[in-house]
């Protein structure tokens, strides 16, 4: 009877001690799922997956760098920042109310593209433009653009030139404000719709940096553009735009090589 009953006490326990092993197991593994899932709404590492990117302080950094760009260009272009001068990155920091590194940077670009070269110790000199070099780069986008031009009038279809008409309008408006950034600004906007017609991202990229290296006033000059000669820049573009709706090529051609000729 002990032997039996003992054998029955083991039974009864063995059970026991199994259920509450796979009970155990249970529990551990609900605990790591859910270890797991509080680990990753914290943004902890996960072995299921690996931990997000970090991009935040980036795009952050990216995005005032390039509104530092965008601020210096248009400053280039109003003739601001003055051809010959030395500028240096903590002044114009304190000046667009940001830290010297994306002045630092987006000079670094507008070195890269002409308008600007490095004086060590001491900062970025504006590069200084005779007529000569302006009206060499006139030259060249008139090389590249007017036979796009040409062969887009023969090729693009009436309606697709009516949509480019709310750009050709707003350089008339930034023409008649008399503020040459904004114009400037303008201006490639609509020059780069015309371009993209072609389907040649390539071509739109070197015509457009092309186009804003052409904006920039030269050394020596008086004043920017005025705004008489903006007003008929921009009056231009509408007589082309009504001209390629119209499918009236000799006109396209007249006017599209005085638009280049004239600037």
């Amino acid at each position: 009877m002990s032997q039996e009953r003992n054998h029955g006490q083991g039974q009864g326990r063995g059970p026991g001690r199994q259920q509450g092993r796979e009970q155990g197991q249970g529990q551990g593994r609900v605990r790591a799922r859910d270890g797991g899932a509080d680990g990753a709404a914290r943004g902890e590492h996960t072995h299921s997956e690996p931990p997000p990117p970090r991009a935040r302080p980036l795009v952050q950094r990216s995005s005032v760098r390039g509104q530092v760009l965008d601020a210096l260009r248009n400053a280039l272009a109003t003739g601001e920042l003055r051809p010959g001068e030395v500028y240096s990155g903590p002044v114009l920091g304190e000046r667009f109310g940001v830290s010297a590194t994306p002045v630092r940077e987006a000079m670094q670009q507008l070195a890269l593209e002409g308008a600007v070269e490095v004086v060590p110790n001491r900062g970025f000199r504006v590069v200084e433009r005779g007529e000569g070099e302006l009206a060499e780069l006139a030259e060249v986008r008139e090389l590249i653009e007017v036979p796009v031009w040409l062969r887009l009038a023969r090729t693009v279809p009436a309606e697709r030139w009516a949509e480019l008409r709310p750009l050709a309008e707003a350089t008339v408006r930034a023409a008649s404000a008399g503020c040459p950034a904004p114009y400037a600004e303008a201006d490639r906007a609509f020059h780069r719709a015309v371009l993209a017609l072609a389907g040649n991202e390539q071509l739109v990229r070197i015509a457009g940096d092309l186009h804003r290296r052409a904006q920039w006033p030269p050394a020596g000059a008086p004043s920017v553009r005025g705004r008489a000669d903006l007003v008929a820049d921009a009056h231009e573009h509408t007589a082309l735009l009504d001209a390629l709706i119209a499918g009236d090529q000799d006109v396209v051609r007249t006017l599209v090589g005085a638009h280049f000729r004239s600037r």
